[in-house]
């Protein structure tokens, strides 16, 4: 008889005296990772052993959203890549080569955020062409992360026009007014969020047998996973892109966060799951990648492998840009103008329903995101059409 897994729940979120079972059978686990957040609770060490048995990351999460610690399963160990790593750190230029990819992938995932806003925010407005002549002229780590410094200012301030008033939101660069901690709801999400992004990279970097401890970007310092924190650069985008869905949506309420005494804010298990949900459907969404239709927390396991490769001499180059991402929203400033310029006449001639536009017109008078499936995309192309030929 198959042994069975019966894993126990706890959550504040619910009542009391709820559980949720969650029954498994050896070897048919349709998870790869369990966060645990929040202060109560308990997992056994039969669970634990069943997980590590079963590849399964277990991450905990502190009061305040970071990373606490990471059970992973077995490490691959391979001591010439660990030497060339080594080697690498201590060589100037092969550390300031690997360091300034990993920020102009970053900011050309920057871009691609800025992009998706801009579609629908008309304030937003940027240009990174001087901050990448910059990059491409440093020669240290030091004036590697100044640049990055100017482009995070820019980005964070553009990223802001996105957010509405009443979540108080205050810019992730400025900290000199806000607690220790995050201060506000919009700040509070993506350093959970990007605690996930950390477990992942964790994930990577222990598949491959590199040392956690020593990036390129980021200086080792104890307790510091340094080389997860490079990893994060050139994805942190997603959790970015996760954070604005929520926002948009308004899916966030005021009681999914709590204020603590220090008088940051933090996650009730409530926001966390919702946020973890959002993060998750981002990390699973797939690009093309060598042929592939890839989920990215694979690329990031790829990337990371392409790493080690470069660094053992197996590969002549490493570029984090590929694979690009182009996100296309239907919900611009320009397609609502269209839509609400229709007039229920001309609708009607194309042989459409009054009630299919008037749904559409309620969507495009609404702040919410919203999307044409392709028959109501079609219907937009042909009215288009209709009033070009006058």
């Amino acid at each position: 008889m198959n042994r069975i897994c019966k894993m126990y729940c706890y959550h504040k979120y619910l009542k009391a005296d709820d559980t949720e079972q969650y029954v498994f059978s050896p070897k048919r686990m349709d998870i790869d990772s369990v966060i645990i957040y929040g202060q109560n609770g308990n997992l056994t060490l039969d669970a634990i052993r069943w997980l590590i048995k079963h590849n399964v990351q277990i991450s905990i999460l502190n009061w305040d959203g970071k990373l606490l610690t990471t059970m992973l399963p077995p490490e691959s160990t391979n001591v010439k890549t660990r030497f060339a790593q080594y080697h690498a750190f201590e060589e100037e230029k092969a550390r300031v080569k690997i360091a300034k990819n990993f920020i102009e992938a970053k900011f050309d995932k920057s871009q691609v955020v800025l992009d998706y806003l801009k579609q629908r925010y008309l304030s937003v407005d940027y240009d990174f062409t001087e901050d990448f002549e910059k990059l491409k002229k440093a020669k240290s780590i030091k004036e590697i992360m100044g640049v990055e410094g100017g482009v995070a200012y820019k980005y964070w301030n553009e990223f802001s026009k996105a957010i509405p008033d009443k979540y108080d939101y205050e810019s992730r660069i400025d900290s000199s007014r806000r607690p220790n901690g995050a201060g506000d709801m919009v700040n509070t999400m993506p350093n959970y969020g990007y605690a996930l992004l950390e477990a992942e990279a964790l994930r990577a970097i222990n598949a491959v047998g590199l040392d956690l401890h020593v990036g390129f970007l980021h200086e080792m310092n104890t307790g510091k996973n340094s080389l997860a924190y490079d990893l994060q650069e050139p994805f942190r985008f997603l959790v970015d892109l996760a954070v604005l869905s929520l926002i948009e949506r308004d899916c966030m309420e005021k009681k999914d966060f709590i204020r603590t005494e220090s008088y940051s804010l933090r996650l009730r298990p409530t926001g966390a799951k919702k946020l973890t949900e959002e993060i998750n459907l981002w990390f699973n969404k797939r690009v093309s990648y060598k042929g592939n239709m890839t989920m990215w927390s694979y690329v990031m396991f790829l990337k990371t492998r392409e790493l080690a490769q470069y660094l053992t001499d197996k590969r002549k180059d490493i570029d984090f840009i590929v694979p690009q991402y182009e996100t296309t929203r239907q919900d611009t400033n320009d397609i609502r103008k269209k839509i609400l310029s229709i007039s229920y006449s001309d609708w009607k001639k194309l042989g459409f329903s009054k009630g299919t536009l008037h749904y559409m017109k309620k969507n495009a008078k609404a702040d919410k995101p919203f999307t044409l499936n392709a028959h109501n995309k079609e219907r937009l192309d042909k009215w288009e059409k209709l009033v070009a030929n006058g």
